[in-house]
């Protein structure tokens, strides 16, 4: 097999390097790629907003697969087009991939097939609407950005100073592709999260290995929302009767909707969880893995990656069988200095040449770009440190062991992700995923 892989963050070096693990895999190409991933694959320049650019790469390549990873690709129509050029993509379709390219059609999505989810105050599409009817809200209240905000398009809060600044800042930059502006007011659910991770041929579901993230900035789940500074995946966060409780109310009806609705969904369905004491219910979709959720997720795969996701984009997993190695997989991602506002771009990264003699641990590359042997930071998030132990404690210490040696100039990360279970759970549950 001959895969392209589209993306440059964390996530598509952890699919790029789990690719590179199945026998049947001869040559991997990764557009745009970053300095890690680089060494693994031949990279591809183009711009990560270029449909056009990725669609021309690929009908000049031939892959007989191309993964489409970051959200934006799928939302701008990325999987039809290399459909309607018969080549096999990994990737819903332009409407499919409205569940999370519109929180908006999310919503009435699940409302329209029964899903459990917040209860929606309103949709709003003006500034003076949005404004005028949080203050009527039962407080704390969610505030959702309708269009595709990087994970930051999300404020639970209990403040309407707070607020007020949050709608007006939506207005200001957030848009689905495609449509207007709106701002989305819910309930805050409480409880603890979970991200449900699903491999579909649009019928058929192989469900990933169950993790949680972490999307604070600083430690203790303060600072603002980022796109994910750390996760960790174990098989204690998944008992099997919760698991049948989410297949049963969310994943079936899920994928019943998209089927009433004549929606071919071949690719990942992920579901941003609240386990409530009322339930699992939703507080997003998203339609790709996530990341960092995905740099803990696949260090945990028994299986050959390669097969699964060619067969889903083949819209047959009827004979796909996916294994996972037991214990706990941990991944810390580390920041450059001003992420998530205004990151400091440019500074040189050290200790990356360390050996790693313990195959437990695997540095991951998101931000980065290498140049003349060296490596420098080149986004936000720079780094995604995996380890993985017997238990999610052993993974947490071989992570961060691996962490001590490496650095650059303002260089910071959570010390807190997952040092049990029990405290990455605390007070998460009144934050709800964007």
């Amino acid at each position: 097999m001959k895969i392209l892989v589209i993306g440059g963050g964390g996530r598509e070096h952890g699919l790029v390097w789990k690719l590179k693990q199945s026998s049947g895999v001869e040559k991997i190409w990764c557009a745009p790629g970053n300095g890690g991933i680089c060494a693994e694959a031949e990279c591809v320049s183009v711009s990560v907003s270029d449909v056009s650019g990725f669609a021309e790469i690929a009908r000049r390549l031939r892959p007989d697969l191309t993964v489409v990873g970051p959200e934006l690709p799928l939302v701008l129509g990325l999987a039809d087009t290399l459909r309607a050029s018969g080549l096999p993509v990994l990737g819903p379709g332009k409407l499919g991939a409205q569940l999370e390219g519109s929180k908006v059609f999310a919503k009435r999505f699940m409302e329209e097939f029964g899903i459990p989810t917040a209860r929606l105050y309103g949709a709003y599409h003006d500034l003076a609407s949005a404004q005028a009817a949080v203050n009527k809200c039962k407080w704390p209240v969610v505030i959702k950005a309708d269009g595709l905000c990087g994970g930051k398009g999300v404020l639970v809060t209990s403040s309407r100073d707070e607020a007020a600044s949050f709608i007006a800042g939506l207005m200001d930059t957030a848009k689905p592709e495609g449509g207007q502006k709106a701002i989305l007011l819910e309930e805050a659910l409480e409880g603890t999260e979970l991200s449900y991770i699903a491999l579909t041929d649009g019928e058929n579901i192989i469900p990933f290995a169950p993790a949680r993230d972490h999307k604070r900035a600083f430690d203790g789940d303060r600072g603002p929302n980022t796109g994910g500074m750390g996760a960790f995946s174990s098989d204690s966060l998944l008992p099997a009767e919760l698991e049948a409780q989410i297949q049963e109310n969310v994943v079936v009806p899920t994928l019943r909707g998209l089927a009433l609705r004549e929606i071919s969904y071949r690719g990942f369905l992920y579901l941003g969880l609240m386990l409530t004491s009322d339930g699992p219910k939703v507080l997003e979709y998203n339609c790709r893995m996530g990341d960092p959720e995905a740099q803990a997720i696949l260090p945990r795969a028994d299986f050959d990656l390669a097969g699964a996701l060619l067969g889903a984009s083949l819209g047959d997993l009827s004979s796909v069988r996916a294994k996972w190695k037991k214990g706990a997989a941990v991944c810390v991602v580390l920041a450059a200095r001003g992420y998530p506002e205004k990151p400091e771009l440019g500074a040189k990264i050290t200790g990356l040449d360390v050996v790693d003699l313990d195959d437990r641990v695997v540095v991951f590359h998101a931000g980065t770009r290498r140049e003349s042997g060296d490596y420098y930071v080149s986004g936000g998030r720079v780094l995604g440190v995996s380890g993985t132990g017997e238990s999610a404690g052993e993974a947490h210490d071989l992570a961060y062991d691996r962490i001590s040696r490496i650095g650059f100039q303002g260089m910071h990360y959570r010390g807190d992700i997952c040092i049990t279970e029990s405290s990455a759970v605390s007070e998460r549950g009144r934050r709800a995923s964007g």
